[in-house]
Parts: C-alpha cells; sequence; structure tokens
C-alpha cells in the first residue's frame, strides 16, 4: 500500500507524476529528451540503460516497464534480459558493453565511475556525449527507483500491463496525454508492491 493516497488505476511511477504536476513536469521533459531525443544511440539502447539500473536498484515497476519497452524498440525478448544477467555475454556491441557498465557502476555510486572505465567506452568508440547520457540517464533512473519505491507504489503482476505500458511508452514517450488518463472502467488487477 502506498505511503500517500494515489490513484489506484495509476501504479508505479505513474501515479505519482499525477500527484503532483508540477514537479512531474521538469522530470517527464528530461526523461523525454534523454531516451527520445536526439542521440547516436538509439532509444532502444537508451532503454537498456533503463531497464539496467532499475534491475539493479531491484524496482519491479520500473524494471518491468522498461525491459519491455527496450523490447518493443530492439525487436526481441532477448536482449534486454541478457544485459540484465550479464553485460559482458550480452548480444550488445563492445560500446555498449562499455556504456552499460558504467550506467551499472553509476548506480552503486557515482563516484564507482573509473577513468579505466571511461577510457573502456572510449576505445569502443563512445563520444563524450554519450558517456554523459549514460551517467544521466543511470541517474535519473536511480531518482525514479527511489521515488517509486520511497513512496511504496504498487506494481501490477500482469504482464499483459507491461506490454501496454511498453506500448504506450515506446509510440508517445514520456509526456503526459492531453488531459491526463482515464479512469478504466474494470476492476483492477491484483498489485504488488
Amino acid at each position: 500500500m502506498p505511503h500517500i493516497p494515489l490513484p489506484a488505476q495509476l501504479p508505479g511511477i505513474t501515479g505519482l507524476l499525477e500527484y503532483r504536476l508540477d514537479t512531474a513536469a521538469p522530470i517527464r521533459e528530461l526523461t523525454q529528451i534523454l531516451l527520445r531525443g536526439e542521440s547516436t544511440l538509439s532509444q532502444g539502447e537508451r532503454e537498456l540503460i533503463a531497464a539496467l539500473v532499475s534491475a539493479r536498484n531491484c524496482t519491479n515497476f520500473c524494471e518491468a516497464a522498461h525491459t519491455k519497452a527496450a523490447d518493443l524498440l530492439l525487436g526481441d525478448d532477448e536482449t534486454a534480459r541478457a544485459v540484465k544477467q550479464d553485460i559482458e555475454t550480452a548480444p550488445v556491441s563492445e560500446k555498449m558493453k562499455a556504456l552499460l557498465q558504467i550506467a551499472a557502476l553509476t548506480q552503486q555510486n557515482g563516484r564507482d565511475v573509473t577513468p579505466e572505465a571511461v577510457a573502456r567506452a572510449r576505445e569502443a568508440g563512445a563520444t563524450d556525449r554519450e558517456i554523459h547520457d549514460t551517467v544521466l540517464i543511470a541517474a535519473l533512473f536511480c531518482l525514479y527507483n527511489k521515488y517509486v519505491d520511497g513512496l511504496a507504489t504498487v506494481a501490477p503482476t500482469d504482464p499483459a500491463f507491461y506490454q501496454m505500458l511498453g506500448e504506450r511508452i515506446t509510440g508517445r514517450g514520456y509526456v503526459r496525454p492531453p488531459g491526463g488518463y482515464p479512469v478504466p472502467t474494470s476492476k483492477a488487477e491484483p498489485m504488488t508492491r
């Protein structure tokens, strides 16, 4: 049960963002820029960073949502799973392996990102902007994960929910729909934290 009253039909981060539209607006805008804006990293690669960080933070809602978004954008359901299991054996480029390692280090503690980790990324072809954006995406998802878990939001247990959410994320991005979210007409599904 959430620590504050949140709309039951809007689990996870969505209910929190609706709770305070004034604080949600800049967070949504930053997320839209980083994950859907102009970048030499694909949208799928950026979603992999979000999924990895959320998995390592054990934030079920965010992990499931961004894994599904990565799956849809990459056109398979194995890459994100493999990245979360072992970055070094995952079917991604050497550059992505190096960037994902930087994201994992950022998730642990920003000071854990070493010159060696950055040098590895550069040697694999990563640009300074890609390194910057990787750290910022990882830091942003640490914020999201702590926000979701710190207020004890609920996470649906039905995989169909995350399919719908992944489609919404990949189709619309991170902007709030005009007028907000509709209230469902059916009974809510079982949810867990």
